[in-house]
């Protein structure tokens, strides 16, 4: 039990490092808090800082949550220590102590986590999301349909219980900080890719 809370512990700090925030400001010159959506996550930085910045910024946010899973793995933790952890990185990015709690939406730190906790899951709905971006041009559609969708994938590809349930809880918190983009897709004014207005 003390092995769990630990990762909890790490997963969270290491999550909540903001990565997205700080590449912006040192190589983009913007506050992310004060630009563009003003959330503190890769798709912001690409929107408010260019590609190459967005990249990093997106590497930075997935490699996080793969770390902490990673390290879960190095303690010998079982799979719910390893989900716990995961889930902590997401949790530490969207709610980041450093930055009075207000941070990203967790996507791409959940990819990083789920990336090691169930590959072959994480890699469909990967491209699922990738599919269901090309064709909405909706970032925030694709995000929410790949993060539903991940729970169900890691049941049929046979991921361990923990990791399933992990997987249903993180779509469960990713769906409620999508709330406001769904709001306004429904209403026809979510900004889509490839349109500056």
């Amino acid at each position: 039990m003390m092995l769990t809370w630990l990762l909890i512990v790490l997963g969270y700090v290491l999550g909540s490092i903001p990565f997205a925030f700080i590449v912006a400001r040192r190589w983009g010159h913007v506050d992310l808090r004060r630009s563009g959506s003003g959330n503190i996550g890769a798709a912001n930085v690409f929107r408010t800082s260019g590609i190459l910045i967005g990249l990093s910024a997106l590497a930075l946010d997935v490699a996080k949550g793969a770390i902490a899973v990673v390290l879960a793995q190095r303690l010998r933790a079982g799979s719910a220590g390893l989900t716990a952890a995961g889930i902590a990185a997401v949790i530490g990015h969207i709610y980041p102590i450093w930055l009075g709690f207000r941070g990203g939406k967790g996507v791409a730190t959940a990819c990083g986590a789920f990336a090691i906790l169930t590959p072959l899951a994480t890699a469909i709905a990967s491209g699922v999301f990738v599919a269901t971006v090309w064709w909405t041009r909706y970032v925030s559609i694709g995000s929410v349909v790949a993060t539903v969708l991940l729970g169900p994938i890691a049941y049929f590809v046979e991921a361990p219980a923990a990791v399933v349930i992990g997987a249903i809880l993180t779509a469960a918190i990713i769906v409620e900080r999508h709330r406001p983009n769904l709001t306004r897709v429904f209403a026809g004014i979510e900004r889509r890719i490839g349109r500056h207005d």
